[in-house]
């Protein structure tokens, strides 16, 4: 712990004084200079919510921008979000892919809340739940940075808003909308370590009301170990039309086609754990917006087809079935929000969605012995409410928000939430709120692969918070700390019962810590940044660090950018039960980029710089030093 301590005050003192990355604040490169990025009225979009300020907002919200994204030069947008958004962790499996496998992969969490398989984070694009309809939870791999505008990320409970799977947070992709009459066309390519290439096109276009853009990318990469290939194609495309200056529309399409194979722990490798998964999500909005009033209703329909063979050991035979699924997700969401008198945004909204699927066992040589493991879809319907209050010259703000939730078999749930936020200066804001969050078990939960339990209830957790943002526009500083206090009940876990593992909803969570997040502009061309996030959890889960610290520098000169992150992993579990194992990393990534012309960058970044051996799973230890070239187009 003491040199944990050290390390962060040591950090701190380099950069001091500084503080996070976008943290309720826009950056400057995107709202125009200083002044901007000290200002704490900055407006987000953060899912079926209407505009709001985010100094009204009681709840944690962190805006990554799609300068920052653009800078990266990587397709993937989660490495980003890993680093730069405090108290969320997501695991990888190697140089590429996220998706949710064994190896590493597929955990998210926020403050403790969710892990591997990740169902307690609840992922949007363009406010539309992305999670499969068996498994219930997302496919990270699908997240690809050239289609994305911005990212918002709600760090707590969302459930009043969003349901079930927002319980420890959520993470909303705003995809791009040509904005201006004319056309733009992009293209990226990149090659390095463990033979790895990415390479992307992406373009828009608008005339007068109409506009289109979309994106293809090719992703490719031996892995650092055997066994270990990952390929991937993505496709996405969006159509919209303004019909008039306060109603307008888009559909969109987002294809991703993944092909990847897991090597089994160092100790005891597998052989042929391949999986080939198409993931698709389709959706369609009409949105309208006046002067008091502002709403939209949303369609969405996801799908996908996985198959996956689950090797074998050394000295095994291979096993003569192959696991299959199907699953289908579809819903409906509509919210109005009206302001009946001065200060006041009232908003009511509805959700409605059929998910579900099928999985079974197939027998290539035998088909007679075909077996479906299951077959079913679940109905849910909701209902929420939600009030904004300002008085006092619009220094303080209340919220209170309930939402009636109603699942085919676990009944009804009542979801409240209260918080406030206090602006006595333009550059500080005081917040506080209690919020409920809640998860219904998922289908694989409830019948696929011991230990199912068909019998399985909801999970809860009531969220207590507060926390202070602070700007000092003179020094070129903004800051901002949040406390939190988490316990939860009836949580989901295996446990042996009667000799065989079973799920039951014995589990107890407590989870307390807080969040810093700094930023300091030294000068036009020189800006330092940097956040930490503490987690004290009863209850241990993988891929959830007690210590998190990324501290960050970015240095422009003519046509040249440089940037250098450094990150520190401190008590990162590996596994836990009865052998638990953590690790503590410290990891050392750096870029460089040139513009050569004006519609071209030539790149180069190194991840893991300094050659950190560390694992996030047990058994599946993670890259080392890695570096990748490349260039990118703008035109």
């Amino acid at each position: 712990m003491r040199r944990v301590i050290v390390l962060i005050i040591s950090c701190l003192s380099v950069l001091t004084p500084i503080i996070s990355n976008n943290s309720y604040f826009i950056d400057s490169e995107e709202s125009g200079g200083l002044n901007d990025t000290i200002r704490l009225d900055e407006v987000v979009v953060t899912g079926t919510m209407p505009k709001v300020n985010l100094r009204n907002v009681p709840m944690s919200i962190t805006v990554v921008s799609g300068n920052k994204i653009t800078q990266r030069m990587e397709p993937s947008l989660l490495p980003l979000l890993t680093e730069e958004v405090p108290g969320l962790f997501i695991s990888q499996r190697g140089v590429m892919g996220y998706g949710v496998a064994a190896g590493a992969a597929g955990g998210m969490s926020i403050r403790g809340i969710g892990g591997a398989p990740t169902s307690g984070v609840l992922v949007l694009i363009d406010g539309h739940p992305q999670y499969m309809g068996l498994m219930g939870h997302p496919l990270a791999d699908s997240y690809q940075s050239m289609m994305t505008e911005r990212v918002e990320i709600v760090r707590g409970p969302a459930s009043v808003l969003y349901g079930s799977n927002a319980m420890g947070g959520v993470i909303n992709i705003i995809t791009k909308k040509h904005k201006t009459d004319g056309s733009n066309k992009s293209a990226q390519i990149s090659y390095g370590s463990y033979n790895s290439l990415n390479a992307e096109v992406s373009g828009g276009i608008r005339k007068n009301q109409f506009y289109t853009n979309g994106s293809v990318g090719y992703n490719h990469s031996d892995g650092h170990r055997e066994n270990m290939n990952f390929e991937q194609f993505t496709g996405y495309a969006k159509a919209g039309y303004d019909f008039t200056g306060n109603w307008s529309s888009f559909i969109d399409l987002n294809l991703s086609k993944t092909l990847s194979s897991n090597p089994g722990t160092v100790a005891t490798p597998i052989i042929d754990n391949d999986a080939d998964i198409l993931r698709g999500v389709a959706s369609a909005s009409l949105e309208n917006e006046y002067n008091n009033t502002s709403g939209a209703v949303k369609l969405f329909y996801n799908f996908g087809t996985h198959k996956i063979n689950d090797g074998y050991k050394t000295g095994e035979q291979p096993k003569p079935f192959r696991f299959n699924s199907d699953d289908r997700m579809f819903g409906v969401s509509a919210y109005q929000s009206y302001s009946f008198f001065e200060g006041n945004e009232t908003t009511a909204g509805i959700d409605l969605q059929r998910f579900g699927g099928k999985a079974w066992n197939k027998f290539p040589n035998e088909p007679a012995r075909d077996s479906i493991q299951v077959d079913t879809h679940i109905n849910n319907i909701a209902g929420y409410l939600n009030l904004q209050q300002t008085i006092l010259d619009e220094r303080l703000t209340m919220n209170a928000g309930i939402r009636l939730d109603h699942h085919e078999l676990n009944g009804s749930e009542w979801i409240p939430q209260f918080g406030i936020s206090f602006t006595p200066t333009a550059y500080t804001s005081l917040k506080a709120i209690v919020s409920k969050g809640f998860r219904n078990p998922t289908i694989r939960e409830l019948y696929m692969f011991p230990p199912r339990n068909p019998d399985l209830e909801a999970e809860r957790l009531m969220n207590y918070e507060i926390s202070l943002l602070q700007s000092l526009p003179d020094a070129g500083v903004s800051f901002s700390v949040n406390l939190f206090y988490i316990k939860g009940d009836n949580i989901i876990m295996a446990q042996r019962v009667e000799g065989r593992p079973l799920n039951v909803n014995s589990g107890v969570i407590e989870n307390k810590g807080f969040e810093l997040t700094t930023n300091y502009h030294a000068s036009e061309n020189l800006r330092f940044s940097a956040n930490y996030s503490l987690l004290d959890m009863t209850h241990k889960i993988v891929g959830a660090p007690e210590h998190k610290l990324y501290v960050s520098g970015n240095y422009s000169i003519d046509r040249w950018n440089f940037s250098s992150g450094l990150q520190y992993l401190g008590n990162l579990y590996t596994t836990v039960g009865e052998n638990t194992e953590k690790e503590n990393a410290l990891l050392w990534n750096a870029r460089v980029n040139y513009k050569a012309l004006e519609w071209l960058n030539v790149f180069l970044r190194g991840e893991n710089l300094l050659g950190r051996e560390y694992e996030i799973n047990a058994g599946y230890p993670m890259p080392g030093a890695t570096v990748f070239g490349g260039l990118r187009i703008d035109l």
